[in-house]
């Protein structure tokens, strides 16, 4: 039997046909099994990286909501332990006074109402151990008072001044089952009095946590707290309890990953919150997902398995027919495609073709999943992370291949008085207002319009359109939709509206449009549409100056005259319409004009210095406002110091230093122009100027350097002589070291922006 066997391979094996037929097959079985595996693999790996990010966003989402309520719960705990009533509750000796609990319990009364997140709220009295509490009221004993088991977590807080905890309600409190606690100490005169403990519900507070319904995923959310207690979850599908805890165990260990639990894959997301501590994780299960790319897998398994038994019929047959007459073999291998090297050829061609084709397509679409591709294709091409013509080409057809050729229309949505509308909205509702302002303008727009939303963070959002039917115009829509935002959202919006364009590739030119549109909204004013064509002839022959009048109010401000520093301020803001220059450039300088009235103040000045750094979305008025407060302080600080005699001193110096900028003078030669000694000068300089003669002289050097380098085209070795400077190399120190830049680069810099405008 062996022999035979032996003597079978040995003729095969030297049959030249049967060799390439067997080279073949076995070529084409490894080739198609590699890319069956890797189409696999690579395709999971990409559906994985995508589905994690948008796991991980929402983890975020949700976790900064729960934050923000947990915020909100432990500042009404601070107003609890802070009330004059509770602090009367604790320290008087009469604890049962009618009228101290009935204001205590209408003030506990009024923080439930306001709040839709607090279920009850008590407070103990350590000393004492008794509790007034809503809706329980006033116990004079922990005995008579049905949810007292918590009251050991006095012993638990350590240094910590808050606590969040979940546990359980006994039945006769109220509302039985489990809660989530914020317990916050009461200190009084540096000593533990009691603590205010504020029931939370649960159902409204995890309420965010809640999975959306997907595409058909099985997912499961949950909270964990810092002692690894399950504190809330949520669930679209019966998860296995032993996956659950496999998934817990993976995660404590890192932040996330791909497991396999009973031929289930599980994707694992978790996120730590700075706030309380708590963990949030997310489990997807990942089998609907990768059904596809498994069937893809499979079947191309096959189809290598049938091209491996396809070789083995052909060499079966080859060796069944080799013994038939050489003419018969000649005839039969003449019936083949001859551009072939086998008669197998063609189909192993199909197959492999077909294959990639397949492939390709695949991983076409595990792209084109992401929701906010063509949203990214802008921002992309907005923060120049897209620049070629090629790529951008490529993309558009890809992510925007159902648009047509017609021209298309940016529109850059701002928001006005950005600085105080960050402020005045929580960090977690900025970007639900933002997606609310560009859902209210899509419903605008369509199905009129086609159009594309994308976040360009802080204040804007950018707009893309196309008109599905030629002649529409986007000016009229704009404005409606600006004035349905500023009625339901309550904060008002301007845009900045570019030409149409049909290049694609164009799109960045388009967008700087827009956002050059928008600058005019510094003197237009605020809910504004302004088309980039209505300012586009806007020339500036001459670069306008208002330096004269901030040095007038400069002066103003250290005489301690605020009368003659409101009205420079006026003149200068006139000047600024009366010249009306390019909006960038007008608010650069109201920018340096706050910066140098904050240079005004002292180091040592308790009040920090607070520059206001979103003047590009301030009308000219508010900024006017700004800038008058700002100076009513300063000028009320310089009346208050005009009276002392070091400040005098102080301000002689001062105007030596100005006088002698040019000279090369030093310390010895300040004091004696004033008449006292260097060391006496110094501290004097310090006390009232918060810096040193040297600090504040190279400052002042600097400064005149730099209104030189701009407007004249002296050499710098020769601004550095004007400026008190005898070597060249020691003025670009010290210029570097104040611009963090090189005088030619701020040169450079500073001219090809007024160029530009």
């Amino acid at each position: 039997m062996t022999q035979s066997i032996k003597k079978f391979l040995k003729y095969n094996l030297a049959n030249t046909q049967i060799r390439l037929v067997l080279i073949l097959t076995v070529s084409v079985f490894l080739i198609i099994l590699a890319v069956s595996l890797t189409s696999y693999h690579t395709s999971k790996s990409v559906m994985q990286e995508e589905l994690s990010e948008l796991q991980r966003q929402m983890l975020m989402l949700d976790m900064n909501v729960i934050d923000g309520l947990i915020s909100e719960t432990d500042k009404v705990a601070i107003q609890v332990a802070l009330s004059d009533n509770v602090n009367k509750f604790l320290t008087s000796k009469v604890q049962n006074s009618y009228t101290n609990i009935t204001e205590t319990y209408q003030l506990l009364s009024t923080l439930i109402s306001n709040s839709k997140y607090i279920k009850s709220i008590y407070v103990y009295d350590l000393t004492r151990e008794s509790f007034l509490a809503i809706p329980q009221g006033f116990s004079s004993r922990k005995l008579t008072f049905d949810d007292s088991d918590w009251t050991g977590v006095a012993s638990e807080f350590g240094k910590r001044t808050t606590l969040i905890k979940k546990r359980m309600v006994p039945e006769g409190a109220g509302a039985k089952g489990s809660s989530v606690t914020l317990f916050r100490k009461i200190m009084i005169q540096g000593e533990f009095k009691g603590i205010v403990a504020v029931n939370l519900k649960n159902d409204t507070l995890f309420a965010k946590l809640n999975p959306p319904i997907m595409n058909n995923l099985n997912r499961m959310r949950y909270i964990i707290d810092e002692h690894d207690e399950i504190l809330y979850s949520v669930s679209n599908y019966d998860f296995d309890r032993e996956a659950v805890s496999r998934a817990m165990d993976a995660q404590r260990k890192d932040d996330g990953g791909d497991i396999t639990i009973q031929n289930s894959q599980l994707l694992i997301n978790q996120l730590e919150s700075p706030v309380t501590g708590w963990r949030y994780v997310s489990i997807v299960e990942q089998d609907s997902l990768l059904a596809k790319s498994k069937r893809v897998a499979n079947v191309v398994l096959l189809v290598s398995i049938a091209a491996l038994g396809l070789g083995g019929a052909t060499i079966y047959y080859i060796n069944a027919a080799a013994f038939r007459p050489v003419r018969r073999l000649k005839q039969l291998f003449s019936n083949y495609d001859r551009k072939t090297n086998s008669p197998d050829g063609i189909d192993l061609e199909r197959l492999a073709g077909e294959l990639f084709t397949n492939h390709a397509h695949l991983a076409q679409l595990v792209r084109e999943s992401m929701s906010d591709a063509s949203s990214k294709l802008l921002t992309d091409i907005y923060s120049g992370n897209l620049s070629g013509k090629r790529d951008i080409e490529e993309k558009w057809s890809r992510y925007l291949g159902e648009w047509t050729v017609a021209p298309v229309t940016v529109a850059i949505l701002s928001i006005d008085r950005y600085e105080e509308w960050s402020r005045t909205f929580t960090g977690g509702d900025h970007s639900l207002l933002k997606f609310a302002l560009a859902n209210i303008v899509a419903e605008l727009f369509e199905p009129q319009w086609r159009i594309v939303c994308a976040d360009f963070g802080k204040d804007k959002t950018a707009i893309l359109l196309q008109p599905r039917v030629e002649g529409l115009r986007c000016e009229k829509l704009l404005a409606e939709s600006l004035e349905i935002v500023s009625r339901l959202l309550k904060f008002s919006v301007s845009a900045g509206i570019s030409h149409t364009q049909t290049d694609i590739t164009r799109l960045k030119q388009v967008m700087l449009e827009s956002e050059n549109a928008l600058t005019y909204r510094l003197y237009q004013g605020y809910e504004q549409v302004i088309p980039f064509q209505e300012v586009s002839g806007h020339e500036v022959n001459e670069q306008p100056q208002y330096e004269n009048t901030l040095d007038e109010l400069i002066g103003a401000i250290e005489a301690g005259n605020e009368l003659d520093s409101l009205e420079a301020i006026g003149r200068m803001v006139d000047n600024i319409r009366s010249q009306y220059g390019y909006p960038s450039a007008t608010v650069t300088f109201l920018q340096s004009a706050i910066e140098r009235i904050e240079g005004l103040r002292p180091a040592t000045d308790g009040s920090s210095c607070q520059t206001y750094i979103g003047f590009d979305t301030l009308h000219l008025e508010d900024i006017k406002g700004e800038l008058e407060s700002r100076a009513i302080v300063m000028t009320q600080r310089f009346l208050r110091l005009t009276e002392s005699k070091d400040f005098i001193m102080c301000h002689r110096m001062i105007d030596y230093l100005k006088q002698h900028l040019n000279e090369p003078i030093g310390i010895p030669e300040i004091s004696e122009a004033i008449g006292i000694s260097s060391s006496l000068a110094s501290q004097l300089f310090k006390q009232e100027t918060g810096e040193t003669i040297y600090n504040y002289l190279t400052r002042l050097r600097i400064e005149r350097a730099s209104e030189l380098l701009l407007k004249t085209n002296d050499r710098i070795s020769d601004i550095a002589l004007m400026v008190g400077y005898q070597h060249e190399n020691s003025f670009i120190r010290s210029f570097r070291k104040f611009k963090d830049i090189t005088p030619g680069k701020y040169r450079d810099m500073m001219r090809s922006r007024y160029q530009l405008e």
